[in-house]
């Protein structure tokens, strides 16, 4: 029979279309009937449920929206906390880090700086359906209540991450139904505002490992001495194992129960897959700490400083840099312990070229209060000693008042009543200007000073960024040699200046901003004078001689010890005294703080930078060959003054007389020269402001003795003899 010879079956099908559902085909529907209507045998047990199940699904259905609702209405706790203020360095390390209230150790920190290794064996150990679930996970907490159903007693938790996270939020209780209740209430919520990689960044902020100790990068700072982005398997499992009971498995009060915990990871990573058989099992020999180590406590009183000017700011990116900090650090401690047990120190190393300080210590130990430890010493306002004198030079060089081979008289003056004296109380004669700045000579620094005027010293200080403070409020001339108070950072910032030819930029400790400069405080010219004069001065015993231009600086009653260098990039100051201001006896710039300027460094490169090559103008001549007004120094006004009968003559004693004295006088005879007269014997002055030529002086003892006669106009004469002396 053909398919129109079946009219009749065909037309059914399509009511039975039309009427109702399509038939399904054998075995695939749950509706289908047989010939008379009724339905299978096998289905006709559905016919009885139908009805509840409906009901079941529509309870389903108002249940799930109460639960959305009751989820939706969660007032969720902060998730914001307080971290602590970090300072880092130009790289990014730690410097130092403050505690929060309360002194918790709480630092800030993102999944992508934690250890791969760490966050893998973390989710096998606590939470290995973490990324799928909703915040909480049904076949964790039925394998939990089987256990504790089967055990009589608690053997795993059903926790999350998520429901930990919600109860170190909140401090919640773990074991009440009610604290239960609501971690899984917030944990539901926070999984519907928050991304799984910020739900795993509050539990790494807040998770606790022990006293006083939350997050993950907190902990590993305490036991580790590093930051979590690399961690042993050893390690990261110790902090995995830790937050479960952290009191008991504290490392620094049972180390048993800390490697038997961290045993228990280790396995359990193992069998995960995390973890290869063999790391697992050389991780568990590894040794566990047994005593928490200290924060790093790099530049302290930067810290402080920046935290003060802005108390609101969480991060400090500064242009230090932790590895040198930390080495200078100890070279600090280790010269002051041995110097005395009340010597304090303090040091800056900056790169001239652009301005950044790459270490700044305040004082070798922040910590010790007998050494003032919490006093910042690079900002403290001290007295320079000879450390100014550079200034007054390169000012001299550019007034057309002196070359670096001018002579110039070393011997008594007096400025209106201010006589200035060396540092041992003798004096040189003639001398070139280099050797007066290399030997640190006082006498022509201060008649350079008269010449410039006080104000010019002044005002080129603060040109160069220095802030000086001056006890009278009035400049004199005693600011050459120290009467005028500066800070370390002071200091340095002025042999940047020099260093970087005349005009530098500005010091800066804040990474990422650019550095003003200074205007052109001295030529180029007269930078690379001083530069080429200082390199000259004699070194401490091992170190290499002619590189390394530096100047030292002693203050009145030996209260502070300074040394300042620079090579073609780097310049360091370095300070040591006492913090109180009390004096040191016996201290030197040159025996105390030179050796640890070389030191520094030495500590800094191998290798010291070249210095800039002389300028095209610079006058590199010999005394006589200078032009005849830079051959010998004269004041300003000197041309206007009488100058007598010419320069002053000995008449008697001869040269290389022997003479018998009686009574321990000497007589002396003079031609010529402007009174009034100064005498030197052996470079000590015997006798000041004479105006007689016809001298009776006290003998400056017996042996040979050199006499000098200096007038009013700084011409002199000399005299060589031989002294006895007869009662």
């Amino acid at each position: 029979m053909t398919r129109a010879d079946r009219p009749g079956r065909v037309l059914l099908r399509r009511r039975r279309w039309r009427g109702r559902p399509a038939p399904a085909r054998a075995g695939r529907g749950l509706t289908e009937r047989s010939g008379g209507g009724a339905l299978r045998p096998q289905w006709r047990w559905l016919a009885g449920v139908r009805t509840p199940l409906l009901l079941l699904l529509v309870v389903g259905a108002l249940t799930a929206q109460a639960l959305d609702r009751w989820v939706d209405a969660t007032v969720l706790p902060q998730t914001l906390a307080d971290t602590s203020v970090e300072l880092r360095d130009r790289n990014g390390r730690l410097l130092r880090a403050y505690p929060v209230a309360d002194g918790i150790w709480r630092m800030a920190v993102r999944v992508e700086d934690v250890d791969a290794t760490y966050l893998q064996m973390l989710r096998a150990y606590e939470d290995k359906r973490f990324d799928t679930h909703i915040g909480v996970d049904p076949l964790a907490m039925l394998r939990a209540a089987g256990q504790a159903l089967w055990h009589g007693r608690t053997v795993s938790g059903g926790s999350t991450l998520t429901m930990q996270v919600a109860r170190l939020l909140e401090d919640g209780s773990t074991g009440r139904w009610a604290g239960k209740l609501r971690q899984i209430r917030v944990a539901l919520a926070l999984e519907r505002q928050l991304s799984k990689p910020e739900i795993l960044a509050l539990y790494l902020t807040h998770a606790p490992f022990g006293g006083n100790l939350e997050g993950v990068r907190a902990a590993s700072f305490a036991w580790f001495g590093k930051e979590p982005h690399r961690l042993t398997a050893a390690e990261a499992a110790l902090l995995v194992a830790l937050p479960q009971a952290p009191e008991i498995r504290r490392p620094d009060r049972s180390v048993g129960a800390a490697r038997s915990a961290r045993a228990r990871v280790l396995q359990r990573s193992r069998e995960a897959g995390v973890l290869s058989a063999q790391v697992a099992h050389q991780a568990a020999q590894a040794r566990v700490p047994d005593s928490r180590r200290p924060f790093p406590l790099l530049a302290p009183h930067l810290g402080d400083a920046l935290r003060s000017a802005s108390p609101a700011q969480a991060r400090f990116d500064v242009t230090l840099d932790a590895d040198l900090q930390a080495r200078l650090q100890a070279v600090l401690y280790r010269r002051v312990t041995a110097a005395g047990p009340r010597l304090g120190a303090a040091m800056i190393v900056a790169d001239h070229r652009t301005g950044e300080v790459l270490a700044r210590i305040g004082a070798p130990d922040y910590t010790n209060a007998a050494r003032r430890g919490f006093v910042d010493m690079v900002t403290a306002t001290r007295s320079p000693g000879s450390t100014l004198k550079p200034l007054v030079y390169g000012l001299a060089f550019d007034e057309g008042l002196a070359h670096p081979d001018t002579l110039i008289r070393d011997a008594p003056v007096s400025f209106g009543g201010y006589a200035p004296e060396n540092f041992d109380g003798a004096f040189r004669g003639d001398v070139r200007v280099r050797d007066a700045l290399q030997m640190s000579l006082n006498t022509p620094v201060v008649m350079l000073t008269e010449a410039l005027g006080p104000s010019r010293l002044m005002a080129a200080m603060r040109q160069a960024g220095v802030q000086p403070q001056l006890p009278g409020g009035k400049a004199g001339l005693a600011v050459s040699l120290g009467g005028v108070g500066v800070s370390l950072q002071d200091l340095v910032q002025m042999y940047a200046v020099l260093a970087a030819g005349g005009a530098g930029p500005q010091l800066t400790v804040q990474a990422g901003e650019g550095s003003d400069r200074t205007p052109q405080v001295i030529s180029p010219v007269a930078a690379w004078y001083l530069g080429n004069i200082l390199r000259d001065v004699p070194v401490p015993r091992g170190a290499r001689a002619g590189v390394l231009p530096y100047k030292t600086g002693t203050s009145y009653g030996h209260r502070d010890a300074w040394a300042v260098g620079w090579d073609g990039q780097h310049v360091i100051g370095v300070w040591l005294g006492r913090a109180d201001g009390t004096p040191v006896p016996g201290v030197f710039g040159a025996e105390l703080a030179a050796p640890v300027l070389f030191e520094a460094f030495a500590a800094l490169k191998p290798d010291l930078t070249p210095l800039a090559p002389p300028p095209p103008n610079a006058l590199v001549l010999a005394s006589a060959e200078l032009p005849q007004p830079l051959q010998r120094f004269r004041a300003r006004d000197a041309v206007f003054s009488d100058a007598g009968a010419g320069a002053p003559e000995v008449v008697f004693p001869p040269a290389r007389a022997r003479l018998a004295l009686v009574e321990g006088r000497l007589a002396l005879k003079l031609r010529g020269g402007r009174l009034p007269f100064t005498v030197l014997a052996n470079g000590l002055p015997v006798a000041r402001g004479l105006r007689s030529r016809d001298l009776d002086l006290p003998s400056p003892g017996p042996g040979h003795a050199t006499l000098v006669v200096i007038d009013a106009d700084g011409q002199s004469a000399r005299v060589t003899v031989e002294i006895e002396e007869r009662g």
